[in-house]
C-alpha cells in the first residue's frame, strides 16, 4: 500500500490542551501512516523448484505487497521435510503448493502442531509416466503399461545397456518408479540425470529429434502446452497401494491424484497478520497457473512482471482473495 499524503496540520484558534493535541496527532498518524504495512509486516513464502510454484509465490507476493503493504520475502527451500522443518522453525511462513506429503503432515501438522493447513490451492496435481504423442501414434499399445512389456528396447539409450531407459525425475520429487518398474516386471533401467532443468533438457532434446522416450512427469506444467505428451496408464490403485519407494511391496499402482494444498506455520497463522486471510482465500485454476508459468518459463518474463500482468488482467479473482 502506498503511503498516504499527510495533510497539513491546522492551526488551533482556541486554547486546546497539549495532551489533547498529542492524542489527536497520534490518531491522525495511525490513520495516515500506513497502518496496513505495520500490521502485516514481513511474510516469507517458499518457492518450490518448478515454474508453477514460482507463479503461485510471485502472484501472492504482488497482491500482498500492493494491497496490504506486506514485505514479502521469497525462500527457496527443498520440498518435503526441509520446508516443513523451516515452517516449524519460523523461517518460512507460507507454502502455497504441497503435493500431499502425508508423512510430513503426521509429523508437523498432527503431532507437532507447528504447521497448519491453509486450504486447497484449487488445482489437482497429476504424477505419472509420460511419452510423446507421436510415439503413441506409432505404438498405440503404449497407452497402458501392459503394452510396454516386450517393447522396452524401443527406449534403449547409451546409459541403459540392453534395457530400455526410463528417465527419472528430479531426485527431490515424490516418485516410486524404481519400485514400479521392478514390481511390474518391466525391463527398464531407471536413469536419473539430476534436477528438473536437466531432465527437461534431456527429454525435450529427444522429443525434438522425434525419438522414443518415457519419463516421470506431472501436470500442471507449463511445458505441457508446448510439447504434446500423453500419460501412460498404470495399474489402478488399491487399498494397500504404496507411494513411498522406501516402503516394501505394493507399489504396482498408479500415483494418486493430488489436491494441491496450502500450508502455513502455526506461528504465522496465529500472528493476526491480514495476510493470513488472503492466503487462505488464495485459489486459482490450472490454466491461471500455467499462464503465469508460461510467461516465466517460455517467454522469459521476470516473475514479478508476470505476476503483475496476471493480477491486472484478473481483478475479480484478486478481489475475492482480498474479501
Amino acid at each position: 500500500m502506498s503511503d498516504r499524503v499527510r495533510g497539513r496540520r491546522r492551526r488551533w484558534l482556541c486554547g486546546v490542551p497539549l495532551l489533547a493535541l498529542a492524542v489527536s496527532l497520534a490518531v491522525s498518524g495511525s490513520a495516515f501512516g500506513g497502518a496496513g504495512a505495520a500490521k502485516c509486516g514481513k511474510v516469507v513464502i517458499d518457492e518450490n523448484a518448478w515454474a508453477g510454484a514460482s507463479a503461485n509465490a510471485y502472484v501472492a507476493k504482488y497482491v500482498l505487497e500492493k494491497n496490504l503493504g506486506c514485505k514479502v520475502e521469497i525462500a527457496k527451500i527443498t520440498e518435503g521435510g526441509p520446508v516443513f522443518q523451516a515452517m516449524a522453525d519460523g523461517k518460512v511462513d507460507v507454502l502455497l503448493e504441497d503435493w500431499q506429503h502425508t508423512d510430513q503432515y503426521k509429523q508437523y501438522v498432527t503431532k507437532g502442531k507447528s504447521v497448519v493447513f491453509a486450504g486447497p490451492l484449487g488445482i489437482t496435481g497429476i504424477i505419472g509416466w509420460f511419452i510423446p504423442k507421436y510415439l503413441l501414434e506409432q505404438y498405440p499399445q503404449f497407452a497402458t503399461w501392459k503394452g510396454l512389456k516386450g517393447k522396452e528396447t524401443v527406449f534403449k539409450s547409451p546409459e541403459s545397456g540392453s534395457q530400455g531407459m526410463f528417465l527419472g525425475g528430479d531426485p527431490s520429487y515424490v516418485q516410486k518408479d524404481r519400485a514400479l518398474i521392478k514390481e511390474l516386471g518391466l525391463s527398464f533401467k531407471h536413469v536419473s540425470v539430476g534436477a528438473e532443468p536437466t531432465q527437461i533438457a534431456r527429454w525435450t532434446q529427444l522429443y525434438k529429434q522425434k525419438k522414443p522416450v518415457i519419463f516421470y512427469w506431472y501436470d500442471p506444467q507449463y511445458l505441457n502446452g508446448k510439447y504434446q505428451v500423453v500419460e501412460v496408464k498404470l495399474p489402478k490403485r488399491f487399498a494397500a497401494c504404496k507411494d513411498d519407494e522406501k516402503a516394501s511391496g505394493n507399489h504396482a499402482c498408479s500415483y494418486p491424484r493430488y489436491p494441491l494444498m496450502k500450508l502455513m506455520s502455526t506461528k504465522f497463522a496465529q500472528s493476526g497478520s491480514p495476510a493470513v486471510a488472503v492466503i487462505k482465500k488464495f485459489q486459482w485454476t490450472r490454466d491461471d497457473q500455467t499462464q503465469v508459468a508460461t510467461w516465466i518459463g517460455i517467454d522469459h518474463v521476470s516473475p514479478d512482471k508476470a505476476a503483475e500482468k496476471w493480477v491486472k488482467a484478473n481483478p475479480g479473482k484478486v478481489k475475492a482473495w482480498l474479501g
